[in-house]
């Protein structure tokens, strides 16, 4: 008796297993579904909250936010082009200049990216017109690269600026559409105001949101610029001392 009664609940409990299976790929399939719903649902409010605030002036705004990010984008890529290792450039042009001279330093410089390279070569053709010169050389074309990597600033500053101005301007548009419709209804009630005020809510918003962003590229470039124009002051020093004492061993050859 009992072997029957194991025989008749083993079909059952594979049955049980065999209804259970298949629970699992569902449900693994309504989440990327969920996922999906979400992501369309948030395109269609962003879409609906743009429409709601002002074609015109969130459209103007969006171009600031485009503009913007691409003269960041512009810059972050110019500034890591710019980037060198100026130990390794230092120790190749003092090889440079002990093996072959100047000139075989100036081609250490040439075949080098980035400003600081372009320093150096600026200063080394100078060599022949005395050490004062290179040193006021040096000086005098670090100024200029560092107005190359500070070039387009003033433009991510100036979007910085319009994008929550912008924002502003369609507030003060907004709260005068509110204010008409309260004096052609005659009656100061929510529903009478309440578009007006959503658009005004809505551009501040998105001008704010774009000026924060372009203010943390910013901050980013400044950085990194920073970090290059130290990098190269503390280069052109260690470039004029080998200068020195290069000089200081060609006149104790020429004196022998």
């Amino acid at each position: 008796m009992m072997a029957q009664e194991a025989a008749g609940q083993a079909p059952e409990a594979t049955e049980q297993v065999s209804e259970q299976a298949p629970a699992a790929p569902a449900e693994a399939v309504e989440a990327p579904a969920e996922e999906a719903g979400g992501v369309v649902a948030l395109h269609k409010t962003l879409k609906t909250k743009f429409i709601e605030g002002g074609a015109g002036f969130m459209a103007a705004t969006l171009l600031c936010l485009v503009f913007g990010l691409a003269l960041c984008i512009e810059r972050i890529i110019y500034l890591s082009l710019s980037k060198t290792n100026t130990k390794a450039l230092l120790a190749n042009i003092e090889e440079a200049l002990n093996k072959g001279g100047i000139e075989a330093a100036l081609d250490v410089c040439r075949n080098t990216r980035g400003p600081v390279a372009s320093i150096f070569y600026q200063g080394l053709s100078r060599y022949d017109e005395g050490i004062e010169v290179v040193e006021k050389t040096v000086s005098s074309y670090g100024g200029v690269q560092l107005g190359l990597l500070e070039k387009n600033l003033s433009w991510i500053t100036l979007f910085i600026s319009i994008a929550p101005s912008l924002g502003f301007l369609g507030t003060i548009i907004g709260m005068i559409a509110a204010f008409d419709k309260i004096q052609q209804v005659g009656d100061i009630s929510a529903t009478v105001v309440a578009g007006g005020i959503k658009v005004a809510l809505l551009t501040t918003l998105l001008g704010l949101i774009i000026a924060i962003i372009l203010q943390l590229f910013y901050n980013y470039i400044l950085s990194v610029i920073e970090g290059l124009v130290n990098e190269m002051e503390d280069s052109s020093i260690s470039l004029l001392d080998i200068v020195v004492e290069y000089n200081a061993k060609q006149n104790a050859k020429a004196k022998k």
